[in-house]
């Protein structure tokens, strides 16, 4: 029985709390109102941002020739070196090119041989005075003629050794291997993906900042550059709400406004050395900042009339005053750092604001005062209190 009784002093008094923090105030019958003097504070606040997760390098790979998949040599996850050999295309028709391309070089070195031997010996007759400069003109060119046969010889051999290796399709970099589409047997070319390679030892994390933020910061910083190198460590929240273990860096900001979002993309990167960033992955860039001798304020005692915001301070003779201020755009979803509008030992209405207006006089009390009141009023009620305290939140 006392621990009903407990619970039920307890959701009262939730009830009660909710309605002096939001739309109203305990009826306490005496125009109580709980006050709090400004205090400046060092105020550590945090600003989300949705981000993308890639690769430090994220290649496709397709292939450079047209032909049937004979061979896969990876799967889907596996880690690959730079060089290592991924696929294998049909490549007999390209084999039976090298052949050719071997035998025509084979038959121009021949040739070579025949001409440079016709050649010297050329020489030796007409250094007898037994042929004349024709036949040693003659010979002379048919011997570089042979040379070039070679060459040509020599350049299609390797056209076609580089066609045929154009079959064996390998990895540029080290990384960890996408899915894999395509499966033996079938037809590819050019146009298609035959998979992904990403290097994932550290990624890369993008997201956007207002074009107003961004420029905020870069003049105070003297620019962008000062602006990448001013940022903190930078935080990430995955996608299951868990903070991701290490921190990360800004080190580039684009140079180029999105029209459509009027945004400036950063950044960032992320050390992964337990391969639990993927590529192509989501999550939320978090950005610490603190701030020092600033005046905090909860944002449940603000109100917000046409992206104005204001509170109420106890002026002469315990009136308030409807007081506009401005605040740091940037929040924790829980407060506000004001920026003007409040000083230090001004002294502002913490509850139930949504039933004062301008001028009007009442009876400060302190928020601890206040919640006693709000305890002793718990208390006191009846079950018909209780239903109406609930059905009026």
């Amino acid at each position: 029985m006392k621990l009903n009784n407990l619970l039920m002093v307890v959701a009262v008094a939730a009830a009660l709390l909710s309605c002096g923090g939001g739309g109203g105030r305990p009826n306490f019958g005496d125009n109580e109102y709980p006050v709090t003097a400004v205090e400046t504070s060092s105020a550590s606040m945090q600003t989300t941002y949705p981000a993308t997760i890639n690769g430090i390098q994220d290649v496709e790979i397709r292939p450079k020739t047209s032909g049937f998949l004979t061979k896969i040599c990876v799967k889907e996850g596996q880690t690959v070196n730079a060089g290592q050999l991924l696929f294998v295309i049909d490549n007999e028709t390209y084999q039976a090119s090298v052949r050719q391309a071997q035998a025509a070089v084979n038959t121009a070195q021949s040739q070579v041989n025949t001409a440079k031997l016709t050649f010297e010996n050329t020489q030796q007759l007409h250094a007898n005075n037994v042929v004349g400069d024709y036949e040693l003109q003659t010979a002379e060119n048919t011997y570089k003629s042979a040379q070039a046969g070679l060459a040509q010889a020599q350049a299609a051999l390797a056209s076609a050794r580089e066609m045929l290796s154009f079959c064996y399709v390998k990895s540029p970099t080290r990384g960890v291997i996408g899915t894999l589409p395509y499966k033996v047997g079938a037809l590819v070319s050019g146009s298609n993906v035959l998979t992904h390679v990403s290097d994932i030892s550290k990624m890369e994390v993008y997201f956007s900042v207002t074009e107003k933020d961004m420029l905020t910061l870069a003049k105070a910083e003297g620019g962008l550059n000062g602006a990448v190198s001013s940022f903190p460590p930078v935080k990430l929240q995955l996608a299951d709400g868990t903070e991701y273990g290490y921190p990360g860096t800004v080190v580039a900001i684009s140079g180029v406004i999105d029209q459509a979002t009027g945004s400036v993309q950063l950044k960032a990167h992320f050390p992964n050395p337990d391969k639990l960033l993927k590529s192509g992955g989501s999550g939320t860039i978090i950005i610490p900042r603190t701030n020092e001798g600033v005046i905090v304020i909860p944002q449940s005692v603000v109100m917000e009339v046409q992206n104005k915001k204001f509170v109420y301070v106890l002026g002469d003779s315990n009136r308030v005053v409807y007081t506009e201020i401005t605040v740091d755009p940037q929040n924790d979803g829980n407060n506000y750092i004001v920026t003007s509008g409040l000083n230090q030992g001004d002294k502002y209405v913490t509850n139930g604001v949504t039933k004062l207006s301008d001028q009007m006089e009442i009876v400060p009390i302190t928020p601890e005062r206040y919640q006693e009141k709000i305890n002793e009023q718990a208390k006191a009620m009846t079950a018909g209190d209780i239903v109406g305290a609930m059905k009026s939140k």
